[in-house]
């Protein structure tokens, strides 16, 4: 679905992406990890359009999409989630999620004073769609509450419900699991899972709980210095002598030193 083909990404004289090669193939949970400064946040953004790529080629479904912006991928299907959820603190969650669709009627002034019904169908037919995904969730006893009042699960919750308001392709997790608790994140991967499999999202997630990625991701993808290192499963990740040395600057007699929850 997404193939990243020798992307490189230089910030003046610091190659924060170097010829970076990978695909993300359709219907997978992949995961991306990383040793700090590996460039994942880097590629992810050119991924999702929030920078160009210095040189290099990505394509959506054989379609280059290499330097189109944030909102024209949107419109593709393909959207981005933060290591910081960004909510609308002073709104309820319903209305955090009513406001994602573009293009609603209510949004131009000459429809709010000559097709007012029109708008409230319109605003019907997203509020039933919010109070779906609100559900799907599990989060209905949080429906009416101020999202500035939600724990940070809850929060990642609302950004993967944004995505559910769109009809998202595929969609980019910037560590959905950071600071969340191991029951809230027990639930985050659990909807995670569900979308994967009972409504056909692609994902690709940043993370660095090992735990998490073991039980969501395969393939996983390993960036360091900006360049993809190698792709396996979660168990041929952690076993591997060029990983762990990535990760810890050692060899094999320190491989045991690679424990679950220290390989992001």
């Amino acid at each position: 679905m997404i193939e990243v083909s020798d992307v490189s990404k230089h910030f003046g004289g610091l190659k924060a992406v170097n010829h970076a090669t990978l695909t993300i193939e359709k219907g997978s949970i992949t995961g991306l990890i990383g040793p700090n400064g590996a460039g994942k946040s880097t590629l992810f953004n050119l991924i999702a359009g929030l920078y160009p790529p210095t040189s290099g080629q990505i394509f959506l479904d054989g379609e280059e999409v290499t330097g189109l912006k944030p909102h024209e991928l949107f419109h593709k299907g393909l959207l981005r989630t933060f290591q910081i959820a960004h909510e609308f603190s002073s709104m309820s969650v319903l209305e955090n999620l009513m406001m994602v669709p573009s293009g609603q009627l209510g949004e131009n002034l000459w429809n709010t004073w000559f097709h007012r019904k029109k708008i409230r169908e319109q605003e019907e037919q997203v509020r039933e769609r919010a109070e779906d995904v609100i559900r799907f969730l599990k989060i209905s006893h949080v429906m009416h509450e101020k999202a500035g009042n939600l724990s940070g699960g809850q929060k990642k919750l609302i950004e993967l419900g944004r995505t559910m308001m769109v009809d998202a392709r595929i969609v980019l997790l910037d560590e959905v699991g950071a600071g969340v608790n191991r029951t809230l994140l027990g639930e985050i991967g659990d909807a995670i899972l569900r979308l994967n499999q009972e409504r056909g999202y692609t994902f690709c997630m940043i993370e660095h709980d090992m735990d998490f990625i073991s039980r969501l991701c395969n393939p996983v993808v390993v960036l360091a210095e900006g360049t993809v290192l190698m792709q396996g499963t979660a168990d041929q990740v952690k076993n591997d002598e060029k990983v762990i040395e990535a990760y810890l600057g050692r060899g094999l007699k320190n491989k045991g030193l690679m424990k679950t929850g220290e390989a992001a």
